[in-house]
């Protein structure tokens, strides 16, 4: 599908994720914004994240994108933590630090965070974490002057349809898709009183998940079990991929996609599909249920906990908890095959492959493999050379037994084992390199 830089067809905007620059091109063809998070002050204090020296890049990536197939996009910094007095100087250092740097808005929950950016002149948006489920407490962030409010995930998509029209310049906001707290909005201070700390506050961006593990539930009498190691605050992730029309309808003005934790091809398959449901739907042809089938087959391939509408239509019971499952129940892994050796200006590369087979045709991930480089994007292998001739199909190759191949990528790499070449796929491979004995499962790169 061919995608060119323009405006959205209306007023909706498509928010992705990006938990490092890797990640922040991958939603760059699709998405209309993104939101990311520093080394401090955000929810996501485990993810890979962004130094506050990085934040001038960011803003001319989705600013001036130099990647034409990419559009132009927001950034929005999340400062969207719990705050204590003797981090007041150092909020102000990096809001002060998103303003200069042209951040389009900072994303906030503590009234700190509000009144610093008020007062140094950037929009900000009002953070789940706060828990906007009516009209009145939206208005009363208005009144503050927030630029957006983003709703809590308890509210029913009936819910927003009577909230939107009550706003009298705000923007409303919520999530369409990924992961779910065992407290729906966030919280939750589970983590904090198990772990006796709050160095594992879930409200300070360090949450253990707790709510992932298996539980037993027993009656009052503490004789009859009701769940008995079952997965039972384990939500399963939101998808509301087939309901994109009548969020469309609703009002809204953004939507969400949780995942500053998820790999960047998560990242890409998810805004993609989003992007795909939500031009479907103003060209007139959403209703074509083999591409409403398609989304949600290549939703299920990248990581999930299986899918729920969560508080759309209805209260969330146990049907939406995957009992079964702490983590990702997609067969599909991602497989390295090998790294690149050496990179030409032609975009034709070198490659020492230690695992598997790699035919034309095949469909590859060429990503990072160190923090702080920024390569990644997805295609198809054209060509493949071997010892100067072209081969339709390489021979299994093995960390014992590597094959060198040179190939034509689609993008600029990094050469001397920085980069690599990944496929997704439910195929199995032996260990890749440097992963012990082999082993009959596939390798899961998170």
């Amino acid at each position: 599908m061919s995608i060119k830089n323009h405006s959205p067809p209306s007023n909706v905007e498509l928010l992705a994720p990006a938990k490092n620059f890797m990640a922040l091109k991958a939603s760059g063809p699709y998405a209309d914004a993104v939101y990311f998070g520093i080394e401090s002050f955000n929810m996501r204090m485990k993810a890979d994240n962004f130094t506050l020296d990085s934040l001038p890049r960011i803003a001319q990536l989705c600013h001036n994108p130099i990647d034409k197939n990419h559009r132009i996009r927001k950034a929005y910094m999340t400062v969207n933590i719990v705050v204590y007095e003797n981090e007041l100087s150092q909020l102000k250092k990096v809001i002060q630090a998103a303003k200069n740097a042209g951040i389009d808005a900072v994303i906030v929950h503590d009234f700190a965070a509000i009144q610093i950016a008020k007062k140094v002149g950037i929009p900000f948006h009002i953070s789940t974490q706060c828990n906007v489920s009516n009209s009145e407490a939206a208005l009363f962030y208005e009144d503050l002057g927030a630029e957006r409010i983003i709703l809590a995930r308890e509210c029913s998509l009936n819910q927003i349809k009577e909230i939107v029209p009550k706003m009298k310049t705000a923007e409303i906001e919520a999530f369409m898709h990924g992961a779910m707290c065992s407290s729906i909005s966030g919280r939750c201070y589970l983590s904090q009183t198990i772990a006796c700390s709050n160095k594992q506050s879930a409200n300070r961006g360090l949450c253990t998940q707790p709510c992932r593990g298996e539980w037993k539930l027993t009656s009052q009498s503490g004789h009859e079990f009701i769940y008995n190691g079952k997965r039972i605050f384990n939500s399963r992730d939101l998808c509301m991929i087939n309901y994109v029309p009548q969020l469309i309808e609703s009002g809204l003005k953004s939507f969400k996609i949780e995942g500053r934790m998820r790999h960047p091809h998560y990242v890409e398959t998810v805004t993609r599909c989003y992007r795909e449901a939500i031009d479907a739907y103003f060209a007139g042809d959403f209703k074509e249920m083999q591409k409403k089938n398609r989304w949600i087959t290549q939703l299920k391939r990248v990581y999930n906990r299986g899918f729920t509408t969560g508080f759309y239509f209805n209260m969330a019971t146990a049907k939406d908890s995957q009992l079964n499952s702490p983590a990702n129940v997609s067969h599909f892994r991602y497989i390295e095959m090998g790294r690149i050796q050496e990179s030409f200006r032609s975009h034709v590369a070198k490659i020492k492959l230690e695992n598997g087979t790699l035919s034309v045709g095949d469909e590859v991930i060429i990503m990072s493999t160190e923090k702080g480089y920024e390569t990644y994007f997805t295609q198809k292998i054209q060509d493949i050379q071997m010892n100067g001739k072209s081969i339709q199909q390489t021979l299994k190759a093995t960390k014992n037994k590597p094959i060198l191949i040179t190939t034509k990528l689609d993008g600029p790499t990094n050469d001397k084992n920085i980069d690599a070449i990944y496929k997704f796929t439910e195929e199995t491979y032996q260990a890749p390199r440097g992963k012990g004995k082999k082993r009959k499962s596939t390798y899961t790169l998170k």
